[in-house]
Formats: structure tokens, C-alpha cells, sequence
């Protein structure tokens, strides 16, 4: 190939932007685990907040997939508990923030931010969001299930 020709070929794969079309961005997950993680919940054991009312790191030997991440648990029986009835003990909103998502945005939920409301887990990003979804949760959840699960999109 003559080095005019790479050249134009060159500048022609540079000005299409095949990596940046609309189908390279995937949809975000249900489930929130990081860039570089397919762990739920930072590890934590979701069953732990309704049991002993405080984060508890999961551990590895007690683990299954949920809706594409990977939860773990303090114990059989937590695992157990779990498995009966996942829904019950997935934090809301894939455990995204609760605040962002009644914003229609995503953000990460953290683990040690937590409230549990109606018999439901919600997380938030850190204290100060925290501080502002407790201010009116009742409004802000109303709004989060409104924009979820079109946020993920």
C-alpha cells in the first residue's frame, strides 16, 4: 500500500468513531459492584442489616449470584435466608444511591451509608447525601421508584 493511501485510510478509521457508537456504551448493571468488582454491597452481607441492624462484611465461603453480581454472607443461614427470598434483602435500587436514582442519576451506593425503610434497604453515597435523602425520604423514594429501572439505561 502506497504510504498516501495508509495515510487517507488512517484519517478515515480516525474520523468514524466506531468505538463510540451508541452500542459500545452498555446499559449499567441492575446490580451496583464498581468498575473493577462483580461484588454487591462492597461485600456486605444484605441479611446482616435486618438481622443485626449494621453493616457486616460478607464473607467468600458464603456467596451466590444475583441478578448478575455476586452477594456474600456471614453464614449459611444468611445465605440461606437470602436465597428464600432475595428481593426481600437487595438493597432497592440495585444498591445504587437511593438519593441519585430520585434524581435520575446513578451514583454508587456505599455500604456503611445505609437506612432501612419500610422493611426495605436503601443506600446512599456518602454521609452528606445521606443526611439530605433522611431529610425527606418519603418524597425522595417516591421519585427514585418512579426513575428506576430507566436510570440504568
Amino acid at each position: 500500500m502506497k504510504p498516501i493511501a495508509l495515510i487517507s485510510l488512517l484519517a478515515a478509521s480516525i474520523a468514524t468513531p466506531a468505538i463510540l457508537t451508541p452500542a459500545a456504551f452498555a446499559d449499567a448493571a441492575p446490580i451496583y459492584t464498581g468498575l473493577f468488582s462483580n461484588t454487591a454491597v462492597q461485600g456486605h452481607d444484605v441479611v446482616a442489616y435486618f438481622t443485626e441492624g449494621r453493616p457486616v462484611e460478607g464473607s467468600r465461603a458464603f456467596t451466590t449470584e444475583y441478578q448478575g453480581a455476586e452477594f456474600r454472607f456471614v453464614s449459611q443461614q444468611n445465605l440461606d435466608t437470602f436465597l428464600a427470598e432475595p428481593e426481600a434483602y437487595a438493597p432497592q435500587y440495585g444498591g445504587y444511591c437511593a438519593w441519585a436514582v430520585a434524581q435520575g442519576q446513578r451514583a454508587k451506593g456505599d455500604a456503611r451509608h445505609w437506612a432501612i425503610v419500610d422493611g426495605k434497604l436503601y443506600l446512599n453515597f456518602n454521609e452528606d447525601i445521606q443526611s439530605d435523602w433522611n431529610a425527606d425520604r418519603e418524597t425522595f423514594i417516591t421519585h427514585a421508584d418512579d426513575n428506576w429501572p430507566n436510570v440504568l439505561n
